[in-house]
């Protein structure tokens, strides 16, 4: 069953025509209906359902119950939504539900109108618009028969209770339905988006169109969904990402290593460790064995740990690999272009630390290290929202040490605070991207591990000679890499919804200079500036093709080429370059040493790799369509 509850100063409905061939019998007056102050539960049963129908209407009600007390409903709208699931359970077992919902519902004391059932009705409501107005769930029977093998971890997920607060720089928690989000609108879309728990992607969002116009990324119909293909452009722009994490994470003093993507489903510390992180595995079998493919880089370092000969004087130790690639079978509806992938890249950075104390001292180390990764690639906190997590316990023992982080941070941040700890951390922050469809996705990421040096069998020896456990953090200092590619995509989205030029960070432009011959007579004189930007380790093409000035012109701004070079007669003459610099749409009559030192002063300290296509226009093939 899945349910969509909005909190509502009103819902009304008004029967139009038969949805089925055998509707739900109703009189006159059921075929219209209003009810004020209202939860409206929208709700879609399911096929699964029908194997347990009374655990379903038990766990719906309660579910409801639960929903209705925190937004202190007293009304409740039971409203039959077909357009919720495509596996719909028969009329027959629907109907039945429904009205088992209904009836539970009033023994326990709720004011409860139903909508009609098999017809197409008209409705209005009017959504409150408050952090818990718009709500999504969804409910499973626990006696069916399991199609894949789901993490303890991911279940309690979706089973615990949360308490959301905001917290200012000045160290006032606010309950999130109390606070006033004049001036922080992004992050009331994000407290909205983490609060409701719903993941479907409902429609593409705008970076798809963008990844496929500009022929970075594609989907790949030949693969498992979530899978997609770089086509050269797009695979220059991840390649330099993965590049300039992995040199900020090595700065920072982490040792880089390899490690295997499969790892054996019965080995007794993986085999726990799966049931306490939250995802959902790929399986492979290898004769009479079963493997899981890796969804993040703990295994290996984990192993690798364990039989290293680790000393206090190492710590803290930190241990660095760029899985290309981690694997989770998120489900179909959640994956969208390159927002939330099945395999994807991660940079994953595990800190070995002695006790708390180093644990919280690297832990804000890192949170400023993934706020450095993250300005190189052109996302500010303005971009990005915050949320740190942790346990009551966690919040009264290190008020003052959270309060620093939301001061460095310079904004308020959401907070989720559970009364007991239910995962391996005990305290975690993300900063997260809300894209143009108020989707939110997290990237940089650190967590404090108090389980896992145990549970794999992790030691150090202190300076008594004695073996310990020590702790461990997990750190993405920038998140997937396929993510922060949209993340980039998403805000040159939202530019250009403002009238703004798209453009990429320019050490990120696939092509940073493009030479323009104003006719076949000029070439020659293109090639030699090319040539010279070229030497110069710069990205640079030439448009020999046989279009128009301004129709090549126009090409390169749908390329968001940062510079473009007009060459011609006087150029050639006065050995000079006619240049229109995309960042502020202005001409320029310029020297070429000029225009390669402000490029190189502009991408000094970011990666640098050769132009991915070929140096003519005119020897490209087209990707797509």
């Amino acid at each position: 069953m899945r349910m969509l509850l909005i909190h509502s100063d009103y819902l009304e409905y008004e029967v139009k025509d038969k949805a089925l061939k055998k509707p739900e019998e109703i009189s006159e007056e059921q075929k219209k209906g209003r009810l004020d102050e209202v939860l409206a539960v929208f709700v879609s049963v399911e096929k699964v359902d029908e194997q347990n129908p009374e655990e379903v209407v038990e766990k719906a009600v309660a579910e409801i119950k639960d929903v209705a007390s925190q937004v202190k409903a007293q009304n409740i709208f039971v409203y039959p939504f077909a357009h919720l699931s495509s596996e719909l359970a028969s009329p027959d077992a629907a109907l039945k539900i429904l009205k088992a919902v209904e009836e539970k519902l009033k023994e326990e004391g709720f004011n409860v109108k139903r909508a009609p059932f098999g017809y197409y009705k008209a409705f209005k409501l009017s959504c409150k618009g408050h952090p818990l107005a718009e709500l999504s769930r969804t409910i499973v029977p626990g006696k069916v028969k399991k199609e894949e093998e789901v993490p303890e971890a991911l279940k309690k997920e979706e089973e615990l209770v949360s308490y959301w607060y905001i917290l200012t720089p000045e160290g006032e928690l606010i309950e999130v339905d109390k606070f006033d989000f004049t001036g922080h609108e992004n992050l009331k879309k994000f407290a909205n988006y983490e609060i409701s728990k719903s993941r479907i992607a409902e429609k593409e969002p705008p970076h798809v169109k963008i990844m496929l116009e500009q022929e970075l990324v594609d989907y790949e119909p030949g693969s498992d969904p979530g899978n997609l293909r770089y086509y050269p452009k797009g695979r220059l722009i991840k390649s330099l990402l993965e590049q300039y994490v992995t040199e900020k994470v090595i700065e920072y003093g982490a040792m880089e290593v390899e490690t295997p993507i499969m790892y054996d489903f019965e080995h007794p510390a993986l085999e726990k460790y799966l049931n306490r992180f939250p995802a959902r595995q790929y399986i492979v079998k290898s004769g009479d064995k079963k493997y899981f493919l890796r969804f993040a880089a703990c295994f290996g370092q984990f192993l690798i740990k364990k039989d290293a000969t680790i000393s206090y004087k190492h710590l803290p130790l930190r241990m660095y690999e760029l899985t290309r690639y981690s694997f989770r079978r998120e489900k179909r509806g959640e994956l969208s272009g390159l927002r939330r992938l099945r395999a994807f890249t991660m940079p994953d950075m595990h800190t070995v630390a002695k006790d708390l104390k180093q644990a919280m001292e690297e832990f804000k180390k890192q949170y400023k290290l993934s706020m450095k990764v993250l300005k190189g690639v052109g996302l500010t906190p303005d971009d990005y929202e915050v949320a740190i997590r942790f346990t009551e316990d966690f919040w009264n023992e290190n008020k003052d040490f959270i309060v620093e982080l939301v001061k460095i941070i310079g904004k308020p941040v959401l907070i989720e605070m559970w009364k007991q700890r239910f995962f391996y951390f005990i305290l975690k922050f993300e900063f997260n991207f809300v894209d143009n469809l108020d989707k939110a996705a997290a990237l940089s990421t650190v967590q404090i591990d108090v389980e896992n040096a145990q549970r794999f069998g992790i030691t150090y020896y202190d300076e008594d000679g004695k073996e310990k456990h020590p702790l461990i953090l997990h750190c993405s200092p920038s998140g997937a890499i396929e993510r922060v590619m949209y993340a980039i995509l998403e805000k040159q989205a939202k530019l250009r919804n403002q009238g703004k030029k798209p453009m990429y960070p320019l050490w990120l432009s696939p092509i940073q200079v493009r030479v323009i011959p104003v006719s076949e007579e000029y070439l020659d004189y293109a090639l030699y500036i090319a040539g010279k930007l070229e030497g110069a380790r710069i990205r640079v093409d030439v448009d020999d093709t046989g279009d128009r000035l301004t129709k090549k012109i126009r090409k390169a701004e749908k390329e968001w080429i940062p510079y473009i070079i007009v060459v011609g007669e006087n150029e050639k003459r006065q050995g000079i370059i006619t240049v229109r610099k995309r960042e502020d749409g202005k001409q320029y009559e310029m020297q070429l040493e000029d225009l390669i030192k402000e490029i190189k002063q502009r991408t000094e300290g970011f990666p640098y790799k050769p132009r991915p296509l070929p140096l003519l226009l005119s020897q490209r093939p087209k990707f797509r369509g």
